[in-house]
């Protein structure tokens, strides 16, 4: 089944173009990164298949509904670049995971032991047993964006995107997050969309690869994506992409 058709899909907002005539299919249970240098709609493009931003025109379809009828049915699983929580707010990972459940239990009704013991097993499912009551706002990065994944997941989604999850986590543990996204695709047979800055490291993981800047530069396969005339058309000449080995201990710099 077709998880994701995008039919000629342009957004302007304040007068600027900034997505132009976008057409991409995705299967589902696919995993796809979709990378493009800093400003090339990548953001939005996400918040057009949420249903987040409207779209100038063009058609959305997921699974074959539109944006607006997934996210009332909690199609999708949504991990921004950044969790708009307070430091200072004194929630424990439990209580961030349980976020997630708030779709289906409103604002206003507290979780119950079962939904709390659901956010456990998502914990654990991350790889962070034991750190259900750890203050979220004294996690590192890379912890906080576990449990951020967590919070996605608890409410089972079909569909999980990522929005620059890696970012402000060292590379051993992008490697690290990349393998437990694979992970997630197989035993929960995800979809996954995921934006990305590193288009060296995350063509070693996805099933298709995305090339965005503006418009849609390539499509498919991802070593396809590090051919040298689709790098200079997406990035511009004087391309440097480091290939991260698995360990990342014999990284191999390329220059295109």
């Amino acid at each position: 089944m077709v998880a994701l058709e995008i039919r000629e899909l342009s957004v302007t907002l304040s007068g600027k173009e900034i997505l132009k005539d976008i057409n991409l299919s995705l299967e589902e249970g696919k995993f796809l990164g979709i990378v493009g240098p800093n400003g090339s709609g990548k953001t939005t493009f996400l918040k057009s298949i949420l249903g987040i931003i409207k779209y100038s025109t063009g058609e959305v379809r997921v699974l074959g509904k539109s944006s607006e009828e997934c996210l009332r049915e909690g199609v999708f699983g949504y991990v921004p670049q950044h969790l708009n929580l307070d430091i200072n707010f004194p929630a424990r990972a439990i209580d961030v995971v349980t976020m997630g459940l708030y779709g289906r239990l409103g604002l206003f009704r507290w979780p119950s032991k079962k939904e709390k013991e659901k956010a456990r097993e998502y914990i654990e499912l991350i790889g962070m047993s034991g750190h259900e009551n750890f203050p979220f706002g004294e996690m590192s990065g890379g912890e906080q964006q576990r449990i951020s994944i967590a919070r996605a997941l608890v409410s089972n989604p079909k569909i999980l995107i990522l929005d620059e999850p890696s970012t402000g986590i060292d590379v051993v543990g992008q490697e690290d997050f990349y393998h437990l996204l694979k992970g997630f695709q197989k035993k929960l047979g995800l979809t996954i969309i995921m934006v990305s800055h590193d288009i060296g490291a995350v063509t070693a993981y996805v099933d298709e690869i995305a090339c965005l800047n503006k418009i849609l530069y390539y499509h498919g396969a991802p070593l396809g994506a590090l051919d040298e005339n689709v790098l200079e058309r997406l990035y511009g000449k004087n391309v440097d992409i480091l290939i991260h080995s698995d360990g990342c201990d014999k990284c191999e710099r390329l220059r295109k």
